[in-house]
Order: C-alpha cells, then sequence, then structure tokens
C-alpha cells in the first residue's frame, strides 16, 4: 500500500509533463511559421506593410498580456490554455480563406490573443500543480524540456512546410496549422487543475461559503504583489533582461549568416547550429538548478562573450559559438521564469508570470530599434556584439548580490479554500 502512494505523486508529475510537452510541441508545429511572410508578399503587400503587421501582433500581446493573466488567476487556467490555440488557429484560417491585408492583420489579433492567453497561465498552472504534488523543485527541468519539445515543433514546421507547400500550396498548409492548433487544444483538456492558490473572498456576513474574486480583485492581487514583494520585484525584471535581447536577435541571424558569405542554400544549415544550442539549453535545466547566484552571473557572462565572438568575425565558424551563446541563454531563460515562480507566494500568480511577459515584449520592441540603429550604421556583425553588453551588465549585478541562492526557493504555500476544477 505504501508503494502504491509513493507512485502517485511521480505518476502524476510525468503525467502532466506529458501533456505539457505535447501541448508546447503542437502549439509550435505551425506550418505558416516558415512561409507566412511568402503567403503575404504573394498577396502583394508591400515590405512596410508587413512590417505594420508585426507591430499589430506585438501590440495586441502587450495590451492583453497582464489581462489575461489575470483573467488566468480568476477563473480557469485550463480554460485559457484551451482558448488559446483556437484563437490563433482561427487566425491562419483566415489568412488562407481570405488572404487580404485585414484578414491579415485580424488573423494577427487572433494569434496575438491566443499567446497572451496562454503565457502566464502556463507557467502558473504547471508550478501551481508541481506544488501540489510536492514537486515544485522539478519546474525548471519540466519547463526546460518543454521549451525543447516547442523547438522541436518548430523544427518540424520548417522541415514540412516546403513539401506541403509544393503538393498543396498555401490552403494545404494552412489547413495543417489549424490541425495543429486543433489538436493542441485537445491536448490542453487534459491539464489537470487543482487551485488551491485562487482567490477567494469570506463575507462575513454571509455564514457560510467562499466567494472567489473577479478578475479585477485577480489583477490588483497580482500586481500588488509585483510591486511590494522587492524579491519576487527582483526576479520578475531579470525575465525581460535576460530574454528580450536573444529573443530579439533570433529574428536577425538569417541576416548575420549571410553575411559570412555562404550560398543562400547554407544559411538554414548555420541556423540549424543556434538552434541546436537552444534545444540542448533547455535540457540542461536540472544541472542549471544546481548554480549559485554567482554560477548564474558567469552563465551570462559566457553567453556574451560567445555572442560577441562568435559575430565578429563574418565567418560560418562563428555559428558554432552563437550557438553556445543561445543555448546559455536558453538556459538562462528557464532559470529565471523558475526563480519568479519560486518567489510568487500570493494568488496572482498568472498576473505576475504576465507582468514579466508584457515587460519581456516591450523590451524586445527597444531592442528591435536599437538594433535598426546599430546595423544600420555599422552592420550586422556589431549589432550583434553590442547586444552582448546588456548582459555583462546583468551578470555584474549579479556577481555583486548579496542572494547566493539559485533560483530562490520558496516555502510552501499555504492552502487556502481547495478548489477542484477538474469538473
Amino acid at each position: 500500500m505504501t508503494l502504491v502512494s509513493a507512485r502517485v505523486p511521480d505518476t502524476r508529475v510525468r503525467r502532466l509533463a506529458a501533456t505539457l510537452y505535447g501541448y508546447t510541441f503542437l502549439g509550435d508545429l505551425v506550418l505558416l511559421y516558415p512561409v507566412y511572410a511568402l503567403l503575404f508578399s504573394d498577396t502583394g503587400l508591400s515590405v512596410g506593410q508587413i512590417s505594420s503587421l508585426f507591430v499589430i501582433w506585438s501590440a495586441t500581446g502587450i495590451l492583453l498580456e497582464v489581462p489575461s493573466g489575470a483573467w488566468a488567476d480568476a477563473v480557469s487556467r485550463r480554460l485559457l490554455l484551451c482558448l488559446a490555440p483556437l484563437l490563433a488557429g482561427a487566425g491562419y484560417a483566415l489568412w488562407v480563406l481570405t488572404p487580404s491585408y485585414w484578414a491579415f492583420a485580424a488573423g494577427f489579433v487572433l494569434w496575438g490573443a491566443g499567446g497572451a492567453l496562454s503565457s502566464g497561465a502556463l507557467e502558473a498552472l504547471v508550478f501551481t500543480e508541481l506544488d501540489r504534488l510536492d514537486a515544485a523543485g522539478r519546474y525548471a527541468r519540466t519547463m526546460g524540456r518543454a521549451r525543447t519539445a516547442g523547438v522541436l515543433g518548430v523544427l518540424g514546421s520548417i522541415g514540412l512546410a516546403g513539401p506541403v507547400l509544393a503538393v498543396g500550396g498555401y490552403p494545404a498548409v494552412g489547413a495543417a496549422s489549424v490541425l495543429a492548433s486543433l489538436l493542441a487544444a485537445a491536448v490542453a483538456t487534459r491539464f489537470p487543475e487543482h487551485r488551491a492558490d485562487r482567490p477567494v473572498v469570506t463575507d462575513p456576513t454571509a455564514g457560510e461559503g467562499d466567494d472567489d474574486l473577479g478578475w479585477w480583485a485577480s489583477l490588483r492581487a497580482g500586481l500588488a504583489e509585483a510591486c511590494a514583494d522587492r524579491r519576487v520585484r527582483a526576479a520578475l525584471l531579470l525575465v525581460p533582461a535576460v530574454t528580450a535581447v536573444w529573443g530579439a536577435l533570433d529574428e536577425y541571424t538569417p541576416l548575420l549568416a549571410r553575411d559570412t558569405g555562404v550560398a543562400g542554400s547554407t544559411v538554414p544549415l548555420l541556423l540549424l547550429l543556434i538552434w541546436a544550442g537552444v534545444t540542448v539549453g533547455g535540457l540542461l535545466a536540472p544541472a542549471g538548478e544546481r548554480l549559485s547566484t554567482r554560477g548564474y552571473a558567469v552563465l551570462l557572462g559566457v553567453a556574451a562573450v560567445a555572442l560577441a565572438v562568435g559575430a565578429g568575425p563574418r565567418h560560418p565558424a562563428g555559428f558554432a559559438l552563437l550557438g553556445v551563446a543561445f543555448c546559455a541563454l536558453q538556459l538562462a531563460t528557464v532559470l529565471a521564469d523558475a526563480r519568479l515562480q519560486a518567489r510568487i507566494t500570493g494568488p496572482g500568480r498568472a498576473t505576475v508570470t504576465s507582468v514579466a511577459g508584457m515587460a519581456t515584449e516591450l523590451a524586445i520592441i527597444a531592442v528591435y530599434g536599437g538594433y535598426a540603429l546599430v546595423a544600420g550604421a555599422a552592420g550586422n556583425a556589431v549589432a550583434f556584439a553590442a547586444a552582448a553588453v546588456p548582459y555583462l551588465g546583468v551578470a555584474l549585478w549579479l556577481a555583486t548580490s548579496r542572494d547566493g541562492r539559485w533560483p530562490g526557493r520558496r516555502a510552501p504555500a499555504r492552502r487556502v479554500a481547495h478548489v477542484d476544477a477538474d469538473g
């Protein structure tokens, strides 16, 4: 009997992890990813119009990020994870059924809304469920593997998009993307959800029964914790500080590869070195959890040096170092998220996580602007080298920090008004 009971948490953790990996893989197995710019161009859009679509996409995510996080804290996080891929899939369908500028814009609004719904809700649900099973210490490795599953989904979409496009054109690519979204929504229904952290209020005049606080109260609870708790605030700010720069640089790696002088057909092979690094970085999360804060600072320093040195020579061999840099930065991103989750103790977990997501999106837009200025004046290699400087600054800040623990374990959350949303 004791053996059966001991195995139950492990079985549930594995079930949660498998659901998470399937969800992230299918969410990124979108065959439109590598070809949607071609779809826009073939429809007759100019470069300026295409750029304006990207702005619409980013703006949607920024505007909805925090409100959707508060919604996830107020209602079912699993429900939002089901809705997110459905919204994105509706956008994909709109693109291929009625290709036009306004259809593309509406599709990006739907896609951005779907991304906002899942951002914050996913991390909060996974951490809460692991914590309920006394397995919060597995969060970093679980999310690291989930990020790797997402990378594999992207690689799968890159490999399949060309053949599917050749056989069935954009309608076939769009149909495959919608199918992946539907499958992701179906997988999301398998997420467990036992909300011990849902905000509640007891009406002393009512005698019995606790009422869930609504969206506004959830928003206030999350923002209050982010502002009032210094440790949470520091962990929150670390997420965009680590994530934004390399998240923006990813968009420019093809330009850097082309500057090395290789043939166009070789560019994807160089990019595979970077994606391989990203994949390994997610898998190294269990080892990364043993780092102290100063060890984490060293990790960022190594990433900064590899980024600058790898881009500097404008030689294909430099992409091996760039792979190392992106590996370290993926690992640093996973650990930063783990530190934030470990330090949140209040009911607004998804809200706080979404604030970090919004800050990251705003920082990415700033990086886009800075990159354009530097690359326009001095070239892509110099812009990549300049992007390493912020990481050296963050590494120095952490190296002089008094907090030697990483990722910052917290005491188990107090159990209040358990809500079972399994149905």
